[in-house]
């Protein structure tokens, strides 16, 4: 079994996505919240904010470092996980659950460009 759900398309930057109808949930991957170390902030876009695929829009801060967030698609943001506030650890202890970071709502197609799980596992050697 993998450690990367396959029912979310990954980017090279660690960024996870599932896909809900034209809702796209966001978050970061086991792999990256492994490299940061105990992630003790996180700072989000807000709701209404519209993204650009690839454009940096939050960051995720670490004892160890602080580490831009992406947005792996483009569209508004239609929700933020305002738990990580007070939790940010929940990034830690459930990265694809209570850990996701916000939700945007996308054209479904633009979610299929992004990586698969087997391709995003194969691209971290």
């Amino acid at each position: 079994m993998s450690d990367y759900p396959d029912d979310l398309r990954y980017t090279s930057e660690h960024e996870w996505v599932r896909l809900d109808g034209t809702v796209a949930r966001v978050g970061i991957t086991g792999y990256a919240q492994e490299a940061l170390g105990d992630i003790v902030f996180v700072s989000l876009p807000e709701v209404g904010a519209t993204l650009s695929a690839g454009a940096v829009c939050g960051e995720v801060e670490s004892t160890k470092s602080v580490s831009d967030l992406y947005a792996p698609v483009a569209g508004p943001v239609q929700a933020r996980n305002d738990a990580l506030d007070a939790n940010p650890e929940l990034v830690n202890s459930d990265p694809y659950g209570e850990g996701w970071m916000f939700e945007v709502t996308v054209d479904p197609e633009s979610v299929g460009e992004l990586m698969t799980a087997e391709q995003y596992e194969a691209q971290l050697g």
